[in-house]
Order: structure tokens, then C-alpha cells, then sequence
């Protein structure tokens, strides 16, 4: 369901950004659960609502390719890094 998420916020970026702005936006099933000022906002308040993996935080940026980071190895943000089970 994450991939369809995730495209239903590749095709609408544009929309946000006019919307919302520089946020991050919790989604779900299509839909906008919350916008936020920074990723541990938007990860703390969302799971207080939807389980673990079953929604997406995006940050909404004018050009997509802003977006893009690139790491070597496996990387989780670090506040995801505190909530992981190993």
C-alpha cells in the first residue's frame, strides 16, 4: 500500500507544495493524514493515530529533485533508529 502512497505523492507534489509548503506530510491510503513542521513531528504525533509501516512521511519540496539523498549502506533516520525492533 506504501507504493501507492507513494505515488499518489509523486503525482500530487506539485498541489502540496502550493498547498502546504516546505512540510511533511503523513500519508495513508491515498490521503493526507496531517502536515507538519519537521520529520519527528510528523513521525511522534502520527503513530500517537496509525501503527507502525502503515502510513508514509514525506517531505513536500518545490522541485522533487531536492528530495533526493543519497547514503551508502542501510540508513534509517535516527529518531526511526530509536523505534526500530532488532
Amino acid at each position: 500500500m506504501q507504493d501507492q502512497d507513494y505515488e499518489y505523492f509523486l503525482q500530487n507534489t506539485a498541489d502540496f507544495y502550493r498547498q502546504y509548503g516546505p512540510k511533511f506530510l503523513a500519508i495513508k491510503n491515498k490521503g493526507v493524514l496531517g502536515v507538519y513542521g519537521d520529520f519527528n513531528e510528523a513521525l511522534d504525533k502520527t503513530l500517537k493515530q496509525e501503527e507502525w509501516g502503515t502510513f508514509l512521511i514525506q517531505e513536500c519540496l518545490k522541485d522533487r529533485k531536492d528530495a533526493v539523498h543519497y547514503f551508502q549502506g542501510n540508513v534509517l533516520p535516527y529518531r526511526a533508529q530509536e523505534r526500530a525492533i532488532v
